[in-house]
């Protein structure tokens, strides 16, 4: 069975930075493209960024291009979004979600991820 664990969440200032994790485990990570998600207050789930299994392409939402970076550690099942320059707008749960099946020009469709974690709360106060 596949399971995701995110961390990494917290409270910080405007401003700020964090570096949210998500380790995979019961599955072949290399295999899986992996992303973030999150929700925040008001508004529904949205794409944050993808990071393919090969060749290190990433896509970012317009929101954090510039801000946030993904990135994967093979040999470590993990993947990593580092949020710097928080913005209040940025407080949300910040979810991963892993897919062995998904062609890229689908990446930012949360439908087309068969695994997700539990999410870690981000919150950025101003």
């Amino acid at each position: 069975q596949v399971q995701l664990e995110e961390s990494g969440g917290g409270l910080v200032q405007t401003g700020g930075s964090l570096r949210l994790s998500c380790v995979v485990s019961g599955g072949t990570f290399s295999r899986y493209t992996m992303a973030w998600f999150r929700q925040t207050p008001g508004k529904e789930r949205e794409f944050v960024a993808v990071h393919s299994v090969r060749g290190g392409y990433t896509k970012y939402s317009d929101s954090v291009k510039g801000r946030f970076t993904i990135s994967r550690v093979n040999a470590e099942n993990t993947v990593y979004l580092q949020i710097n320059s928080l913005r209040p707008e940025d407080t949300g749960l910040y979810y991963c979600a892993a897919s062995s099946t998904i062609i890229m020009s689908a990446a930012t469709n949360g439908r087309q991820y068969g695994y997700w974690g539990q999410g870690t709360q981000v919150t950025v106060s101003s």
